[in-house]
């Protein structure tokens, strides 16, 4: 009987033990589908199996449309937004711009526009540059808010609304009504750069980097710069009217895969184990040729709601090869005085006091 008794103790400790280790296994197996382990064995290989609807070759369709024929196929995708304020007067009566700022902003943020048009976004900074900025909202539900940006629209005559709720995850209709306004009322520029309202912007640097952006800022830094000025410019043009120019901080990452991530995105939403090649949606350029392909394209690239990896995918499918330059920050670069030199764009500047502050110091030392 004692015996027995032993046996069953025993048993029981084993069967606690047997609970114990099933309970972690268990709990292990949930964090791990918590934070996406197991998505990744289902992941499809990008570089050998990627396909995106619009599955097939497009650019025969965004020549065809880029010269007014009907294309063989129609498109799959479309935006068509209504504009409640559209600055079409913004880029009449000049025959050729060289940048347009396209400031992504939101409804609220009047003290970021104001500290913008009084700093990076002035478009008179420099007299013999044609600059133009416009800044890109939503609408969100409040008849206040909408009086407000009304009345600064009377004022200053610089914000693109249009009818789609203005929040992070509509990224994308923001930077599209941006270009499809870009294409319909201010064709007419070299170049348009992106920029979100919380950024540091130094229009001599962006305008410099224009000047050789496969070579900045080494260009500048060279001794035999200046001997080499004249060669310089005949680049700058053949660049201008060939290449199809898409720049900033490039980056070729992997899906986040974890349910608590922000930027979670599932296997049915997107099943391959990487992005293509993007640009950080903070702050990047367009030339115009790029600009008018990805708009076209857009028209056969199925909606993505993060607006970087959007453009990533409309530049993979028009074969535009994102450049990547040092000088686009997408987080906050540490400020010294003398260490801005060649920035051109850095994240972090939500106070516009700050802004103000930074670029009016850099402007006094000809950095700005």
């Amino acid at each position: 009987m004692k015996g027995l008794f032993i046996k069953v103790i025993l048993n029981m400790i084993c069967l606690k033990k047997r609970l114990k280790n099933i309970t972690l296994l268990l709990v292990l197996v949930m964090v791990l589908y918590f934070f996406g382990a197991f998505h990744h064995f289902f992941e499809r290989d990008f570089y050998n199996d990627f396909h995106y609807p619009y599955d097939g070759d497009i650019q025969p369709f965004i020549e065809q449309m880029k010269n007014n024929v009907t294309p063989e196929i129609l498109p799959i995708n479309q935006y068509s937004f209504k504009y409640y304020k559209t600055c079409t007067h913004k880029c009449t009566n000049i025959k050729k711009l060289r940048l347009v700022y396209l400031v992504k902003s939101a409804p609220e943020n009047f003290d970021r526009r104001i500290a913008i048009r009084s700093s990076w976004g002035f478009e008179r900074r420099f007299s013999d540059v044609e600059i133009r900025t416009v800044f890109l909202i939503g609408e969100k539900k409040s008849k206040v808010l909408q009086q407000s940006v009304d009345e600064e629209y009377k004022r200053y005559l610089d914000v693109v609304q249009a009818n789609f709720t203005d929040s992070y995850y509509n990224n994308t209709y923001k930077t599209m009504m941006g270009i499809q306004w870009a294409v319909r009322y201010c064709p007419n520029s070299n170049f348009y750069m992106y920029v979100d309202d919380d950024y540091y912007v130094s229009t001599k640097n962006v305008l410099r980097f224009l000047r050789h952006p496969t070579n900045y800022p080494q260009y500048i830094k060279d001794p035999f710069a200046a001997a080499n000025k004249l060669l310089r410019r005949r680049r700058f043009k053949s660049f201008e009217d060939s290449t199809r120019l898409y720049a900033g901080y490039r980056f070729h990452s992997a899906p986040l895969r974890h349910f608590s991530s922000k930027w979670f995105v599932s296997l049915s939403e997107y099943p391959y184990h990487m992005w293509p090649p993007y640009i950080t949606a903070g702050a990047y350029i367009l030339s115009s040729s790029a600009l008018i392909d990805m708009f076209y394209a857009s028209f056969y690239t199925k909606h993505f709601r993060f607006d970087d990896v959007y453009l990533g995918l409309l530049a993979f499918k028009t074969k535009i090869d994102p450049l990547h330059c040092e000088e686009f920050y997408f987080y906050k670069k540490t400020y010294y005085r003398f260490d801005y030199n060649f920035t051109i764009a850095t994240h972090g500047y939500s106070d516009p006091k700050e802004l103000l502050r930074t670029w009016t110091e850099q402007k006094s030392l000809g950095n700005a």
